[in-house]
C-alpha cells in the first residue's frame, strides 16, 4: 500500500522539510530498525518512522478489517483512524505487553466494531466472531508473509484465551464457532437445557473478551 491522505497530512503537520537524498537515506536507515523502535521514534514525531511501520502491517491491518466489516472501502477508512490513532497514542505502547502488530489489530478491531455499531447491523453476540474467523482463516504465506505472521500471533491468543475457560463454557463455543452449531443444536447434542447453553455461551464470551483484552497492549476506544 502507497502513503495514504491522512498520513501525507501528518507529514504536512510535523513541519519536516528534507530533501529527496536525505528522506531516501533515512528512509533506509529507519527499515533497519525493529518495530519498537520505530513506534519510539513515532512517539517523538519521527514521521518517517510511521511510514515504515505503515508499509509493515498496512495489508495486514487492511484484511483484518476487511473481514470484520465485509466492505473494503469502509476497511480502508478503518485502516487510515488505525494508524492516525498510532500517530496519536505511540507513546502508550508497551512493547512488554505484545507486539506492535498486535497493538495495531486492537485498534483495527476496535474501530471495526464500532463501524458496525453505528449500523445497528452487528449481533448481539458478534463482537467476537472475526477472533474465531481469525481462527479459521488459512493465509497463503506465500502471497503474503506478514498477513500470515499477524494470523498466526492472533491464533495464538485467542487459543491461550479459550483455554483458560471452564470446560463446558468452552464446548459451547468450540461447537457454536468452529462446527457451525446453533444453540439449540447444541442443547439437543449435550442433552442440556437451552437456557442452559445460552447461559455458558453469554458466560464464556464474556470471559473470552477480558482474557483477549488482558493479553493485549493497551489502547484508547473510539
Amino acid at each position: 500500500m502507497h502513503l495514504n491522505v491522512p498520513l501525507r497530512r501528518i507529514s504536512q503537520c510535523s513541519g519536516l522539510d528534507r530533501s529527496a537524498a536525505e528522506t531516501s537515506e533515512m528512509t533506509g536507515e529507519l527499515q533497519r530498525l525493529d518495530d519498537a523502535e520505530l513506534v519510539r521514534l513515532t512517539g517523538q514525531g519521527e514521521v518517517r518512522a510511521l511510514e515504515v511501520l505503515y508499509d509493515r502491517y498496512a495489508r495486514a491491518a487492511f484484511a483484518f478489517a476487511v473481514r470484520i466489516v465485509g466492505d473494503p472501502l469502509e476497511a480502508e477508512e478503518i485502516l487510515q483512524e488505525a494508524f492516525l490513532r498510532v500517530w496519536q497514542q505511540a507513546n502508550r505502547f508497551q512493547h512488554a505487553r505484545g507486539s506492535f502488530a498486535s497493538w495495531l489489530l486492537s485498534i483495527t478491531h476496535n474501530l471495526a466494531i464500532d463501524a458496525l455499531r453505528r449500523r445497528q447491523r452487528r449481533p448481539q453476540r458478534a463482537d467476537m466472531v472475526d477472533f474465531f474467523e481469525v481462527l479459521r482463516t488459512e493465509v497463503d504465506t506465500a502471497v503474503d508473509l506478514e498477513e500470515a505472521a499477524v494470523v498466526a500471533e492472533l491464533r495464538q491468543q485467542v487459543q491461550a484465551a479459550m483455554a483458560q475457560l471452564p470446560e463446558r463454557q468452552r464446548e459451547v463455543l468450540e461447537l457454536a464457532y468452529f462446527q457451525g452449531l446453533t444453540q439449540r443444536e447444541i442443547a439437543e447434542l449435550l442433552d442440556e437445557p437451552l437456557g442452559t447453553i445460552k447461559t455458558r455461551m453469554r458466560l464464556g464470551l464474556q470471559k473470552l473478551q477480558e482474557a483477549l483484552q488482558a493479553q493485549r497492549p493497551e489502547t484508547s476506544g473510539s
